[in-house]
């Protein structure tokens, strides 16, 4: 058990060195790309997170997300995914979607308290919950928290995408 914890922790260093180092880069475009998507008849105008830094930062630090905004995050291919709300000052509903656009899980993703004084980043990390795509995914979209609710969303669901286009985005 100890060694099991010893090997999380590792990695979780391991993944604090790189967003530190993403962190420093400059991201190459300086202009967001959106797409627009309709869910369930709400009309949504989501940004595009198809690079490793925009996934990365996602929508930390935001302090509001347009009722009508939000992200959509697009990957490579499609593999198991997972989220957390570390430096996220918002709620925010999460939906992930296979490579066809079927949905595999959502979560409802609350606030949490960020780091505190005397925190260390590994304690604040180990002190956040998990969000899991629980199957592979290609596709997350990041919602304005309390959009689940109203858009009845569920597990297995199909969401009308141009996924292939999409796919072409990614990098």
């Amino acid at each position: 058990m100890a060694s099991r914890l010893k090997v999380k922790y590792l990695l979780l260093g391991c993944c604090m060195l790189l967003f530190a180092f993403a962190m420093g880069c400059q991201h190459s475009s300086g202009v967001k790309m959106t797409e627009r998507i309709t869910i369930a008849g709400e009309n949504f105008t989501l940004e595009v997170a198809s690079d490793s830094y925009a996934r990365l930062r996602g929508l930390m630090e935001r302090e509001h997300i347009d009722e009508d905004g939000g992200m959509l995050f697009i990957y490579g291919y499609e593999q198991a995914q997972q989220f957390w709300m570390g430096y996220c000052l918002v709620d925010i509903d999460v939906i992930f979607l296979d490579t066809n656009g079927v949905v595999t899980a959502t979560h409802e993703m609350k606030y949490q308290r960020l780091i505190g004084d005397g925190e260390s980043e590994i304690d604040y990390r180990a002190r956040m919950a998990d969000y899991d795509s629980v199957l592979p995914a290609q596709f997350a979209i990041e919602l304005r928290g309390g959009w689940l609710a109203k858009l009845q969303i569920k597990s297995g669901d199909r969401l009308e995408l141009d996924v292939g286009r999409l796919k072409r985005l990614a990098h």
